[in-house]
């Protein structure tokens, strides 16, 4: 089976029509249900077991939690007409120090599912302005408009729950 690409390495062709909208927001809307499912039927010890290398189950969960807050302000910077995005932290300290396997799953889950649907609700109260926009994204120097940044985000979070499969797959 192919390997899962790293994020960091993964290149994109942006310029998505605002048409996809539909799409992109059941595929946003689906994740928390997805995650769900892919987590909640193994053991407590399955979801905190650790790779060689990288997160366990529980802390994939974790990231996905982690980054909500830098969706949501970079739909902001959009909505502010900003020249480059929010950064973000290259080395995803908060989510290695963010002590994810010590928390209930439950509270992940939850917070994920919470914290996405603020981000769809924001997304759907949008002007017009904000989906015309284009702005440059700080790590892949690249510009996006807003529908490319909701596929970004899709993409990301699928990029996550396929890591989740594989870990399972492999214990």
């Amino acid at each position: 089976m192919t390997q899962i690409a790293v994020w960091f390495e993964r290149k994109f062709s942006f310029g998505y029509p605002k048409e996809l909208l539909p799409n992109l927001m059941a595929r946003l809307r689906g994740t928390p249900a997805r995650l769900e499912e892919a987590l909640r039927c193994h053991t407590p010890q399955r979801l905190i077991a650790r790779p060689e290398h990288g997160w366990s189950a529980q802390e994939n969960a974790g990231h996905l939690l982690q980054l909500e807050p830098l969706w949501l302000t970079r739909v902001e910077d959009f909505v502010r007409g900003s020249n480059t995005l929010a950064p973000t932290d290259l080395a995803n300290r908060a989510t290695t120090d963010g002590g994810y396997n010590e928390r209930p799953l439950e509270e992940i889950l939850s917070g994920f599912r919470s914290a996405r649907s603020k981000l769809l609700t924001r997304v759907a109260s949008l002007e017009e302005e904000a989906w015309e926009r284009s702005i440059v994204h700080p790590r892949l120097k690249q510009p996006m408009t807003l529908t490319d940044h909701l596929f970004f985000v899709a993409e990301h979070d699928d990029h996550h729950l396929a890591r989740i499969w594989e870990l399972f797959e492999g214990l």
